[in-house]
């Protein structure tokens, strides 16, 4: 029997870098087409790794980024895109977190969602600068 593939009964993505809607492999451009479900973020702290961010999960900060519902195939393309299947890099590791819906100033009532995020190992992220703000379309476009 095939897997439904209604944005109710997907599961949920959190991008917070290059697979932004306007990122250089924008989310929206793959198939099947994700929903887009709204701003969101995440408590932890964006490193620029040069071409692409890393999110470390966890800490007082927070992460921007959006959220969408994804099937199982749209899920399995993610998967290959950050490189945890079909065989693991150990650059990244998918992790299911709660994030926050809407924009992170506006975080009393926001709504709660759990979502997939693709988090950078840390070791990788060791050394490399912190993106203040946690935004990174916010970041390149102050990048000289």
């Amino acid at each position: 029997m095939p897997e439904p593939t209604t944005p109710s009964a997907s599961r949920h993505v959190f991008v917070y870098g290059t697979l932004r809607r306007g990122g250089v492999r924008d989310i929206t451009r793959l198939h099947p087409a994700p929903h887009y479900v709204g701003m969101a973020s995440v408590a932890g702290v964006l490193y620029d790794l040069g071409p692409y961010p890393g999110v470390v999960l966890g800490g007082p900060a927070r992460v921007t980024g959006e959220v969408y519902a994804i099937t199982a195939e749209l899920e399995r393309q993610l998967d290959a895109i950050e490189e945890v299947w079909p065989q693991q890099t150990g650059e990244y590791r998918k992790q299911a977190v709660r994030v926050q819906l809407g924009q992170p100033q506006a975080l009393s009532g926001a709504v709660e969602l759990d979502c997939l995020v693709y988090e950078i190992n840390p070791a990788r992220a060791a050394g490399q600068p912190v993106i203040t703000g946690g935004d990174w379309l916010g970041h390149l476009r102050q990048r000289p």
